[in-house]
């Protein structure tokens, strides 16, 4: 049996889609498992009603990380384990908790998702050190386990959808320094082929997509798709800090986050890594791809406003 933790989130979803379809025994944790048993039970038909696959077919069961008893009861019975939960301040605790009932309930591999830069404690990204901090647990567990350490998931590239709709504006911090994105679904293949495949797991992988990009080779990507121009503004970090927090309504927390990690870009220059392909035996997925199957959530909608004052596209954004 599998476990699966951050069942909600992208790459869990995708993970729990990819394991059901090889016939992996799987079981989805949630604070709310109701609700997360009626999204799959959604997710395992298509939309003429016929039963797809297996998502559905997940056994769920409701568990707390900040409750270790809940952890232990829910891990009981389980070898192995899929560990993410969402970046924020009480991320080290939970996932700490998380590692520490399963080896108390006798799970001998876990796969966690970690973070560029927390091979060590001295990154410049917060949430990277945290994440540093559970690799450091996890390896004092004495359970076998295996580290995913993806670049930017191409699936936040979403929240610039607004922005680029209302504005045809894309704001950062990275100046000419060129980022890695990764699909979440090319994240979640390698943890499932770690989780079924015993050559593959026990080691740390670095995953990316297939090349790195501007955000000006970025935004002259969807100004291609959209036949309309996009265009790249360059803020100083507490300009796009003070962007994120008042357009995009970021917690501060994540807002300092989205800087750091863009800031890092600028003093730590990306490559693309080729595991992905090592692993599956394919090229990961692509970005223009991936943009073109998302491409209406960046295209203006009839009757929206374009101007300046747009609240995707603040006054302040020269």
């Amino acid at each position: 049996m599998i476990v699966v933790m951050g069942a909600t989130g992208a790459t869990g979803s995708a993970l729990l889609h990819r394991l059901t379809a090889l016939g992996e025994p799987t079981r989805a944790l949630s604070r709310e498992p109701e609700r997360l048993r009626a999204a799959l039970d959604g997710a395992g038909r298509d939309g003429a009603g016929r039963d797809n696959a297996a998502p559905s077919r997940t056994e769920v069961v409701g568990a707390d990380a900040a409750d270790p008893d809940s952890l232990r009861a829910a891990f009981r019975g389980a070898s192995q384990l899929f560990l993410t939960m969402a970046n924020g301040p009480a991320q080290v605790a939970l996932e700490t908790n998380a590692i520490a009932a399963a080896a108390a309930s006798g799970i001998g591999h876990v796969v966690k998702l970690s973070a560029p830069g927390a091979g060590g404690p001295d990154s410049p990204v917060a949430i990277a050190r945290g994440h540093h901090a559970i690799e450091v647990a996890l390896r004092e567990s004495g359970m076998r386990h295996t580290v995913l350490r993806p670049y930017a998931f191409m699936q936040k590239l979403l929240l610039l959808a607004p922005g680029v709709a209302a504005g045809g504006v894309v704001a950062g911090a990275t100046a000419d320094a060129a980022c890695n994105y990764i699909d979440c679904r090319d994240i979640a293949d390698v943890a499932a082929a770690a989780l079924t495949r015993p050559e593959i797991a026990g080691h740390a992988y670095t995953l990316t997509g297939d090349r790195t990009y501007r955000h000006t080779q970025l935004t002259d990507l969807l100004t291609g798709l959209l036949e309309r121009p996009v265009r790249y503004v360059d803020l100083p970090g507490p300009e796009l800090h003070r962007h994120l927090t008042t357009t995009a309504r970021m917690p501060d927390w994540l807002a300092a986050h989205v800087v750091e990690i863009q800031r890092m870009a600028t003093t730590h220059p990306e490559a693309p890594d080729g595991t992905v392909a090592r692993v599956l035996g394919r090229p990961p997925r692509t970005l223009e791809a991936f943009l073109r199957e998302h491409l209406d959530l960046f295209r203006l909608r009839p009757g929206t406003d374009d101007g300046p004052a747009h609240p995707a596209r603040p006054a302040h954004l020269p």
